[in-house]
């Protein structure tokens, strides 16, 4: 079954290593195969990953696109073993990321690494506004 994507005017995405831009009309696209895919909407550019939880979401990117996501592994290990040394309390959130790897759920990886990113933010304004920091 082929994979409907509607884009709004001037909206881009990547498809495999090519990034597609539609024109100045609403566009509705039937994909079928298994390249893959990302919206702009899921897309973080390096230059926006600010956050040790973003930098993890850029690493997840990384791996959906590619075609050996393993050669991404080391860089990823590393990043969710000093987010958990920092903030233990984000064990589930990086639990249910990897379990979405480990099925081959890449996408479903990267939609479970913006709830993690939520969390920080939580956690970094929680820190901002407690009294005595």
């Amino acid at each position: 079954m082929a994979l409907k994507v509607e884009l709004k005017p001037g909206e881009r995405f990547i498809l495999g290593d090519s990034v597609i831009t539609n024109d100045d009309q609403r566009t509705r696209l039937f994909i079928e195969g298994d390249a893959p895919i990302l919206r702009e909407k899921d897309i973080l550019r390096y230059e926006d990953a600010d956050t040790p939880c973003k930098k993890i979401y850029i690493v997840l990117q990384m791996m959906y696109l590619a075609a050996d996501a393993k050669q991404h592994h080391p860089l990823y290990f590393q990043l969710i073993d000093d987010v958990l040394r920092a903030a233990p309390s984000t064990a589930p959130y990086i639990d249910s990321i990897n379990s979405k790897i480990l099925t081959g759920e890449m996408y479903k990886g990267l939609k479970e690494a913006k709830k993690l990113i939520e969390y920080e933010g939580t956690l970094l304004n929680n820190a901002k506004t407690s009294p005595g920091l």
